[in-house]
């Protein structure tokens, strides 16, 4: 009876832990001016451990890119006098190469460069009686703009340089995408195969939710106030990046801005895309393509979408039918995939 009792004490237990539910780690905190959720699902997780891990990192990336801190590796590279090369971190010079990439392909209209025109336009510390900017402020700003004429990125010797002792980086389109990454591969390297991390509302997902489903995205309406689901989104192992200008907006004498500025024009965008979501292999070149998008428009953006393959989801404005009335349209490589090619 004993061999007996043992093999069933056996079974049962075996039975025990072959039906135990994975651990499930939710933090959530501020970073980049904005918040941040994580969701990490495995065995045996070690939530102060997690939590650690997470605010570390996201420390050092704020250290290096954030243009809130002064005292970051950006900051201190845009208050810099010098033109002459300057040594950067690995990060950096990451983030800068992948900057790089998209403002060439989309024809300068992605650019890190833009903070004399944001600043100018009032979307740094603007008061409601400013007055529009004139055209000859435009033109002095737009001399402040363009990142392939005023940065030289240096690969091999990992330097960065300005040709105009003004000359800023500003990464907020690009850093937030960068971060979430990061915070992804830290719990890769923990051994987590399934998670998501959010911040400000980019995020990866990876693997199952907590239920043991795909994870499911939804993408917002674009209407100031509501909290409405337009489409929702399978994710497994992508980043997705959101860019719309129905939130941060002012409107003066009748006329509205975007906070979205065109480099190129260096004008608010007056097109009638409001919102473009993107899926990339991460969430730093969504994040980055998400922006260049939103200041294409959805005519010229589909194009390049199409050119580059690139999976965009455009959300405009149906000006035919009225103010809430919107009108959608999906890139080849964002109907892949949904799944809906």
């Amino acid at each position: 009876m004993r061999p007996l009792i043992a093999l069933a004490s056996l079974l049962f237990v075996s039975a025990c832990l072959l039906d135990k539910e994975p651990d499930v780690v939710r933090l959530s905190g501020e970073t980049m001016g904005t918040t941040f959720n994580v969701i990490a699902i495995g065995d045996d997780l070690d939530e102060a451990t997690l939590g650690n891990t997470v605010q570390e990192t996201l420390a050092q990336v704020n250290a290096k890119m954030s243009n809130w801190d002064p005292n970051s590796e950006v900051s201190a590279f845009s208050a810099s006098a010098s033109t002459d090369p300057i040594t950067v971190s690995d990060e950096l010079a990451f983030v800068i190469q992948a900057a790089n990439e998209v403002h060439k392909k989309s024809g300068g209209t992605f650019d890190v460069t833009l903070g004399p025109l944001i600043e100018l336009w009032g979307f740094g510390p603007r008061k409601p009686d400013d007055p529009v900017p004139a055209d000859a402020d435009i033109e002095a700003a737009l001399g402040q703009v363009g990142q392939a004429r005023l940065l030289t990125l240096d690969d091999t010797a990992r330097t960065l340089a300005k040709s105009d002792a003004g000359v800023g980086i500003n990464l907020s389109a690009i850093a937030k995408g960068y971060g979430i990454d990061a915070v992804a591969a830290r719990l890769r390297d923990a051994g987590i195969e399934d998670y998501m991390v959010e911040i400000g509302g980019d995020l990866v997902a990876m693997g199952q939710n907590d239920k043991g489903d795909n994870w499911q995205i939804g993408i917002e309406k674009p209407e100031a106030g509501a909290q409405a689901i337009q489409l929702i989104v399978p994710l497994d192992d992508l980043g997705m990046a959101t860019s719309g200008d129905y939130k941060n907006f002012y409107e003066q004498d009748g006329v509205r801005y975007s906070h979205i500025i065109d480099p190129i024009t260096g004008r608010p965008i007056t097109h009638q895309t409001t919102s473009v979501t993107v899926l990339a292999e991460s969430a730093m070149m969504a994040d980055a393509w998400a922006t260049a998008m939103l200041a294409l428009g959805q005519d010229k953006g589909l194009e390049l979408a199409e050119e580059h393959k690139l999976a965009v989801f455009f959300i405009s404005r149906d000006v035919t039918s009225g103010e809430e009335a919107y009108i959608t349209v999906q890139s080849s490589a964002f109907k892949e995939a949904l799944g809906t090619n």
